[in-house]
C-alpha cells in the first residue's frame, strides 16, 4: 500500500458510514436526574489506584492499568455475564477507556462525542455531540477516534480531532470552558485522552504525517486558560537544536499523542514523542530531537529535564509516542526507580527514571532495523535504511511490535502485558515533496508484510520486569489491537480482533473466559470499577483504527475484511 492518497479522499473515507450530519453544528445535549456526583481532587487522583472507581486513562498517574480488585477473580471469572451495553450507532474505531467516578461513567466515541451514564445500568444521563467542523477532517490519522476523557472537580474533559479541547459540567454536559489549540484542517487533531496534574489539563497533539510540528500544553482546569506549551521538535539556540538541519523542525512532526504519565513525588511529567516528518532520514541529517523519545518535564512549566531516544536516525515511522508505565525492579541485583516501554521498533526498554539512562532493553518481536544497544543508545542497522534508490524489507512494520494499544503492570506477579503485532515492510524512499500545510508529509511508499518467523499476526505477551524476558505468550492469528487490565483477582482482559474479549491467568497465559462473540472487533481499553461492592469490567468493541486503514497483508487477510463495524460499549459482571 501506498502512502498517496489524496486528502479530499482520506476526508471522504473518513466521513465514511457516518456522515454524522456534518456533525450537528451545535451541541447535543439531554438531561437526567442522577446520584450526587462526587469533587475529584487532588488527592484523590494522587491515590487513583485504591479508588473504586476508574479516574484517568490508565487508572493511575503511574500508568499501570492495573486495578486492586478480586472481585472477579481466577475462581470465578467464568461466570462473567454482560450487565450492560449501549449502542453508539458509529462504524468508525472504538478506542476510548470508560472512566467511572461514583455512580457515573464517562466514555467517548468516534467523531468527538462524549456520554455519560449510569456505571450500573447503562442509563444515559447525558450527551454531548462536539459541532466538528468538516476541514479537521482532512488531517486525521489513522481513523477518527477519540481514546477517552479526563475528570477533575467537578468537570469531564474532551480532546477534539479539531483541536479543541472542552469541559462540561459532569452532573448535566453543559459547557464550562473549550479552548482551541490549533486551527483545524492545517496538520493538527488531537485524539488521546487528557490528563490532569496539579489543576492543570495537560495533552499533547497528532499530526507527524502531516509535518505539524508538535507539542504538549498545560491549561488551567477551572479556565482553560493555557499555561505552558512546550515544542517536542527543540528550535535552534535550545537545547537538541542543533540536531536539525536549518529550518527542519518546524515542520519536523514529533507529535506527543498519546496521554502521559506523572510522578507526583518529582512533579515529573514523562510524555512520549512520535515521529520525525518526512519519514526519510536522509531528508533531515541527524538525532532529530525530540522525536522518537520520551521527555520528563517539569509538570509546573513544561521545561525537559530529560530525555532518552529509542529511535535514533529513525526512516521506519517508529513513533515513539507510547505509554510509560512506573515501576520499581531489580536488574542483576540493583533495585531502580524504573520507566518501562515496549517501542513500535520491537523493543521493550527499562529506563531508571531519575534520570533517562537505559538500564536494559530486549526485543520482544522479530527485530531488524534496530539490532543492538551500545553505550546504552539504540543503534540502527543501516542496512535496513530505505532511500529514493533503495527498498528494503525489515522487521517490525510502521505500525510496530506495540502500537498506542497500552500494556499493564502486575505488582503482584512483577510482570508486564503487552498486546502485539507480529509483522514486518517493504519501505522504500519517494520523491521528495515541498511541505505545505494540510498535505502529506511523508515521503515513502510502504507495505504491512507477514513476519516470516511466525505465522501469526497477533498475541498477547508476558514479560518479567526484572530481566524483559518472555514468560507466557498467547498467539492468535487475527492483529491483536486492544489494550490490557491486569486486577488483583490474578487476572488479565483484553480483547480480540474477532470479537472476544477474554481473561487470561495473570502467571500463566492460559485463557480462563472467552466472552460470547460481541458485535465488532475490539481495538478499545478495557477498565474495571466497583460500585456498592460489585465489580464491573468494561469495554468498547468497535473495529477500526490503523490495521484496517494501512494493514496491507493483514488487512487484505480474509479473516481480517470481514471483521464487522459498530460501536458498542459492552460492561460485564458476574
Amino acid at each position: 500500500m501506498r502512502y498517496k492518497r489524496n486528502v479530499v479522499e482520506i476526508a471522504r473515507d473518513l466521513l465514511g458510514v457516518c456522515l454524522l450530519v456534518a456533525v450537528a453544528q451545535i451541541p447535543v445535549l439531554s438531561y437526567a436526574a442522577a446520584a450526587p456526583y462526587p469533587v475529584v481532587t487532588n488527592k484523590r487522583l494522587v491515590n487513583a489506584q485504591r479508588d473504586d472507581g476508574w479516574l484517568m486513562y490508565r487508572r493511575n498517574y503511574e500508568s499501570t492499568g492495573y486495578a486492586p480488585f478480586e472481585g472477579i477473580n481466577i475462581g470465578n471469572v467464568s461466570q462473567l455475564k454482560i450487565a450492560f451495553d449501549h449502542p453508539s450507532n458509529l462504524s468508525q474505531g472504538h478506542e476510548a477507556a470508560p472512566l467511572v467516578n461514583g455512580r457515573y461513567m464517562f466514555v467517548t466515541t468516534p467523531m468527538n462525542h462524549l456520554i455519560a451514564m449510569d456505571a450500573t445500568n447503562g442509563k444515559v444521563l447525558w450527551q454531548y455531540d462536539f459541532p466538528l467542523e468538516k476541514k479537521a477532517l482532512q488531517t486525521v490519522c489513522c481513523d477518527v477516534v477519540n481514546r477517552g476523557a479526563a475528570l477533575y472537580g467537578g468537570l469531564v474533559y474532551m480532546g477534539t480531532l479539531g483541536n479543541h479541547v472542552v469541559a462540561l459540567d459532569a452532573r448535566t454536559g453543559k459547557v464550562k470552558w473549550d479552548t482551541t489549540l490549533a486551527p483545524p484542517g492545517v496538520g493538527y487533531f488531537i485524539s488521546g485522552a487528557p490528563l490532569v496534574v496539579n489543576g492543570k489539563v495537560v495533552i499533547g497533539d497528532g499530526g507527524g504525517e502531516y509535518g505539524a510540528r508538535g507539542f504538549i500544553v498545560a491549561m488551567n482546569a477551572m479556565t482553560g486558560r493555557v499555561e505552558w506549551k512546550t515544542y517536542t521538535t527543540a528550535a535552534p539556540g535550545t537545547p537538541g537544536g542543533d540536531t536539525w538541519p536549518r529550518g527542519a523542525y518546524k515542520t519536523g512532526g514529533g507529535n506527543p499523542w498519546i496521554t502521559g504519565t506523572y510522578d507526583d513525588k518529582t512533579n515529573t511529567l514523562y510524555w512520549g514523542v512520535g515521529n520525525p516528518a518526512p519519514w526519510l532520514s536522509i531528508m533531515r541529517p541527524g538525532k532529530n530531537l525530540y522525536t522518537d523519545s520520551v521527555v520528563a518535564l517539569n509538570a509546573d512549566t513544561g521545561e525537559v529535564k530529560w530525555y532518552y531516544q529509542w529511535t535514533p536516525t529513525d526512516s521506519w515511522d517508529y513513533d515513539g509516542a507510547n505509554e510509560t508505565v512506573m515501576t520499581d525492579l531489580a536488574y542483576h541485583g540493583k533495585v531502580y526507580h524504573a520507566l518501562v516501554h515496549a517501542d513500535r521498533n520491537g523493543w521493550f526498554f527499562a529506563l531508571d527514571r531519575t534520570n533517562g539512562k537505559l538500564i536494559y532493553a530486549e526485543p520482544f518481536v522479530h527485530v531488524t532495523s534496530i539490532t543492538a544497544m551500545k553505550d546504552g543508545i539504540p543503534r540502527p542497522n543501516p542496512e535496513m535504511q530505505p532511500t529514493i534508490d533503495k527498498q528494503v524489507f525489515t522487521c517490525p512494520s510502521f505500525i510496530g511490535g506495540k502500537n498506542w494499544w497500552p500494556i499493564s503492570v502486575d505488582p503482584q506477579t512483577h510482570m508486564a502485558y503487552i498486546p502485539t503485532l507480529h509483522a514486518c515492510m517493504d519501505i522504500k524512499g519517494a520523491a521528495p515533496v515541498a511541505y505545505k500545510a494540510g498535505l502529506y508529509f511523508v515521503n515513502a511508499h510502504f507495505e504491512l508484510k507477514h513476519d516470516p518467523t511466525t505465522d501469526d499476526w497477533g498475541s498477547v505477551q508476558a514479560l518479567d520486569l526484572d530481566s524483559g524476558n518472555q514468560v507466557w505468550q498467547y498467539k492468535t492469528h487475527l492483529p491483536w489491537s486492544s489494550g490490557t487490565l491486569a486486577t488483583a483477582g490474578g487476572l488479565i482482559f483484553s480483547g480480540s480482533s474477532d470479537g472476544h474479549f477474554m481473561a487470561f491467568d495473570a502467571k500463566t497465559g492460559k485463557v480462563l473466559w472467552i466472552s460470547e462473540q460481541l458485535r465488532s472487533g475490539i481495538i478499545g481499553v478495557p477498565t474495571t470499577y466497583v460500585v456498592d461492592g460489585k465489580q464491573y469490567v468494561a469495554i468498547w468493541a468497535g473495529w477500526g483504527g490503523a490495521v484496517p486503514m494501512w494493514g496491507g497483508q493483514v488487512a487484505s487477510d480474509p479473516a481480517v475484511k470481514t471483521i464487522p463495524r459498530g460501536g458498542h460499549l459492552y460492561v460485564f459482571a458476574l
